[in-house]
Parts: C-alpha cells; sequence; structure tokens
C-alpha cells in the first residue's frame, strides 16, 4: 500500500494576531501535484513492537511527525488492531519534499499516514476527527488532511475553507539555507507587531481574490508577512528574491508560476 503526501505553498501568508504564544494567521494555501512524498506500509524482516520508520529525516524517530501521528491517533482510538499492525510492518517513506523549506513536507507526512490508518483500520473517524488530532502534530496538518486543491487557511492552521479556483502551474526552488521556522516567527513578533492591523485589513482582501490575481498584483513581501524576518534571519535569501519569485512559509523556497 502506497500514499502519496504532496506539498504545499502559501500563495498569501498575512500574521493578523496573537494567541499567546501562538501566532494567529490567515493564508491561502495550495497544493503542489508534482512535489510529493510517498508512504509505504512494509512486512518487518523480523516483527518487534517498536515502531519502525525509515526514510531520509533529518530527525529522530522520537521527533518525527509520523511517529507523533502514530502515538496521537492510538491515543484517541486505543486501536489494538493499528498497534499490532505495526509490531510487523513499518512505514518506508521517500522524501523528496525539501526539509525546512516552507513546503510543509513533514505536516503532510504526517496526514497522510492518519488519513490512510483510518481507512485500512476501519477507524470510522470522521474527517474533521482527523484533522483534529492533526492540529495537535503541527499547525498545517489539518490542511493536508483535508487535501484540498486550494483552502483559506486561518486561526492557527485548524480553519480550513475550501478556495474555488483553477490550480496554478507552479515551480519552485529551494536554496541550500534553513530557515528556522520559530526563529523567524519570533524575528516577527519582535519587530513586525505593529503591523497587524494592517495585516488584518490586507488578508480580508486576499482571501476573496483568486491566486493568479494576487500573484499578479502583489510583491513577495506584501503577500508574505515571514519574508522580511527572514530575510532578517538569513540575508542571503535576498539573491534568490528575484522579480517574478514569491517566498512561502517561513522559507527558504520561492514559486512562481511556470512560464508557457
Amino acid at each position: 500500500m502506497i500514499v502519496k503526501a504532496h506539498a504545499k505553498v502559501n500563495i498569501f501568508l498575512k500574521i493578523v494576531g496573537l494567541r499567546g504564544e501562538y501566532h494567529l494567521l490567515s493564508s491561502r494555501f495550495m497544493q503542489l501535484p508534482h512535489l510529493f512524498d510517498t508512504l509505504r506500509f512494509l512486512p518487518k524482516e523480523v516483527p518487534s513492537e517498536t515502531f519502525t520508520l525509515r526514510g531520509d529525516f533529518g530527525c529522530e524517530t522520537e521527533k518525527n511527525t509520523i511517529y507523533k501521528a502514530y502515538l496521537a491517533l492510538l491515543k484517541h482510538t486505543g486501536s489494538r488492531k493499528m498497534e499490532t499492525f505495526f509490531h510487523t510492518h513499518e512505514v518506508v517513506v521517500d522524501k523528496q519534499i525539501p526539509e525546512f523549506a516552507g513546503l510543509g513536507g513533514g505536516s503532510s507526512d504526517a496526514a497522510a499516514f492518519l488519513n490512510l490508518c483510518n481507512e485500512l483500520f476501519g477507524l470510522g473517524l470522521r474527517r474533521e476527527t482527523v484533522a483534529s488530532i492533526g492540529a495537535s502534530i503541527g499547525a498545517d496538518v489539518p490542511f493536508f488532511v483535508y487535501d484540498y486543491p486550494s483552502a483559506n487557511v486561518s486561526g492557527i492552521g485548524e480553519i480550513v475553507e475550501p478556495f474555488e479556483e483553477v490550480p496554478l502551474d507552479l515551480i519552485t526552488v529551494t536554496p541550500e539555507i534553513a530557515c528556522d521556522t520559530g526563529a523567524v516567527y519570533a524575528a516577527f513578533r519582535k519587530g513586525y507587531l505593529h503591523t497587524l492591523a494592517r495585516n488584518r485589513e490586507s488578508a480580508e482582501r486576499f482571501s476573496r481574490m483568486q491566486s493568479d490575481i494576487l500573484l499578479e498584483d502583489y510583491s513577495a513581501t506584501a503577500l508574505n508577512d515571514l519574508f522580511a524576518p527572514a530575510l532578517s534571519l538569513c540575508p542571503e535569501l535576498q539573491e534568490y528574491a528575484k522579480k517574478g519569485w514569491f517566498f512561502s512559509g517561513s522559507g527558504s523556497t520561492f514559486f512562481k508560476r511556470r512560464e508557457a
């Protein structure tokens, strides 16, 4: 059994408020059909009670989003069927989505795992419940659980509303610059809180606009409130901020429409 976990870009990303340590956002997420990880459940050579995960990850298993998804789903359902299955099977991931890139690879992997387990083990969870479980793992996970091609995402990522539009043919470039998400958000909080009111006004307008119009009418800085903070931490990103390229999430990926 195999499932694809697609990457995403943020057509726009506005920080519109704070909730304790969390940043409230308003964003347009769009899936990238051409860029995805694949997850497979394969028999183990030697059965064991240890949850086994194989793939080119930049972290140990205990910190991996798929492992966290497994623990959260097991806690919610208590499924003995699922637990014993992973005594005899391992999760093998072919990683194609770059890490620390603003493309949501870890969140997409977690969502794909949750959805596949819900179906495979007959857990009978509503999509909203799976998304709620996913939200405890990462802010982007609910979007991937719903699997919409395009959606407006708000709150701390838990509010996902499908947006009807023709998907764009986008290309991406990911510099070998690791943008630490926490550091980028901290830089925003330190130097850009005065923009919140203006960001809310822009977000209300952007959420009603088609993505192709947004990319035609606005700059990378205007569309993504994390671009300037990321630049302050990683000035070398400026080299890639060419005309027609836009910044996804907290970086470091840039994207633009493919030229005809």
